[in-house]
């Protein structure tokens, strides 16, 4: 069994990974990536684990059994050129790291610690003590949390928001979501009604036709400018132009973005918006981060090596 790896996330944990495959198992690392070489490696493998797979992969890899991406979203699986009897997989174990994230960053921009931190390199205590026209920042205690989609990440999210004290509500594609404390949940239709309803909007919904720009001016106005919106889902569900100037103009007081429009190469450099978001203020933008640290990874890898274990020696071809 053939095994090509194009994900780096997946090399911290080589050992485990190979250690818990099939005796027969062959891997072969394309890290960094790289597409031509991948298209070379597929001509005889079973298996590719990797973010990214094109219609060109799949037209070079005739033998292919499982396409497996180490993580939640297969939105950048390009499945146009794979066989029907092709598995598509993914995995989670980002819900805690991710959960983290939004929490924290709610903190740090509810109580505007960014604005704080530059201010004081400029030797300036920008707090309501010593300034009167800085109103004190509102605490988690009695916030209201607003979910865009309510599933591995939502669901945790929200239990450590309850820990602070504060209320929910979800929009998800059904309408419906688990009984764990939420106020209420609404389908689709019920977004405008959760913008009202929300000081901190948590976009973690997946991305497809139906959810592509779900989030536009219309719902940022109406999330108002005390809202603070954090997306962790993918950045075409927030629509990019009326988000920059919701925050541009102070319709919104801040947003977490750790998902964007544009993404880089294999060397990491690139803008992640043809927008200047790094110019704004009340902006904490990060690499689309907040899922990846050791205890998801190691997670995932286990979950990538069962299902590649569960799919057996390859038929004999006669």
């Amino acid at each position: 069994m053939k095994i090509v790896v194009g994900d780096r996330n997946v090399l911290p944990h080589r050992e485990q990974f190979e250690s818990a495959l099939p005796a027969d198992a062959e891997v072969v690392w394309c890290i960094p990536f790289d597409e031509d070489r991948v298209i070379d490696e597929l001509a005889d493998a079973d298996v590719y684990v990797g973010g990214k797979f094109s219609a060109a992969m799949g037209a070079a890899a005739p033998k292919l059994r499982m396409v497996h991406v180490a993580g939640a979203g297969t939105d950048n699986v390009d499945r146009s050129r794979l066989g029907p009897d092709v598995q598509v997989c993914n995995t989670f174990h980002h819900e805690q790291s991710i959960a983290e994230y939004v929490v924290a960053a709610t903190v740090m921009l509810r109580r505007k610690f960014l604005q704080q931190d530059r201010a004081l390199r400029a030797g300036r205590f920008a707090t309501a003590v010593y300034d009167p026209s800085i109103a004190q920042p509102l605490s988690l205690s009695g916030a209201r949390i607003g979910f865009v989609g309510f599933g591995h990440i939502g669901r945790r999210t929200w239990q450590l928001f309850q820990a602070y004290g504060a209320t929910g509500a979800a929009v998800t594609g059904s309408g419906l979501a688990p009984n764990e404390g939420l106020e209420w949940v609404a389908d689709a239709e019920g977004l405008t009604r959760l913008a009202e309803f929300a000081d901190v909007l948590v976009v973690s919904a997946p991305l497809n036709e139906h959810t592509r720009g779900m989030i536009g001016a219309e719902e940022l106005r109406t999330l108002g400018e005390d809202g603070i919106l954090v997306n962790v889902g993918r950045g075409p569900l927030v629509q990019e132009q009326p988000l920059f100037d919701a925050l541009s103009r102070n319709e919104i007081a801040a947003a977490a973005i750790d998902v964007w429009y544009r993404y880089p190469g294999p060397d990491g450099v690139g803008e992640p918006s043809s927008l200047p978001f790094r110019e704004l203020d009340n902006v904490l933008m990060t690499p689309h981060s907040s899922g990846v640290t050791h205890h998801t990874f190691v997670g995932r890898v286990a979950d990538i090596a069962s299902n590649i274990s569960a799919l057996g020696p390859r038929a004999v071809e006669r």
